[in-house]
């Protein structure tokens, strides 16, 4: 793990070992939260999985965020859709519950993807690796 020059995020090699555990612990961090949500009442399925997912894009990179994504909707048809703790064919709206997620993971993951490569542009100076910009350069 190294740290960006930018805030001080650490980020993961995308495809390491390291990136997709770190997937792996985040979707279980999420479930505990959203099992603590439907404990307390709540009838959304996937409010604790979005924000970090776009975290884990952050941090991990898209590779290891669309792993977690999958690996999300078998965990919350799973665990969170009624009847609780088994697998049942899915009603027309819970089929749409979870196309809605994946379609909104995919986007936060193509924004954190954009996110990290900014952070590292503006690490290493600006997109022309020089810390001076175009227009204030005299030639």
């Amino acid at each position: 793990m190294r740290r960006a020059g930018l805030f001080g995020v650490p980020r993961v090699r995308p495809w390491s070992w390291q990136a997709f555990l770190l997937g792996l612990v985040v979707v279980a961090m999420s479930a505990v939260l959203q099992g603590i949500c439907v404990a307390l009442g709540a009838k959304v399925y996937f409010a604790a999985f979005l924000p970090s997912l776009f975290v884990l894009g952050i941090v991990t990179g898209a590779p290891a965020a669309g792993f977690a994504a999958l690996l999300t909707i078998p965990v919350v048809w799973w665990g969170f859709i009624p009847p609780f703790f088994r697998f049942s064919p899915l009603t027309s709206d819970y089929a749409d519950s979870i196309n809605l997620f994946f379609l909104l993971a995919m986007l936060l993951i193509g924004l954190a993807d954009l996110c990290r490569e900014t952070m590292r542009i503006v690490s290493r100076g600006g997109p022309n690796g020089s810390g001076g910009s175009a227009a204030t350069d005299s030639q």
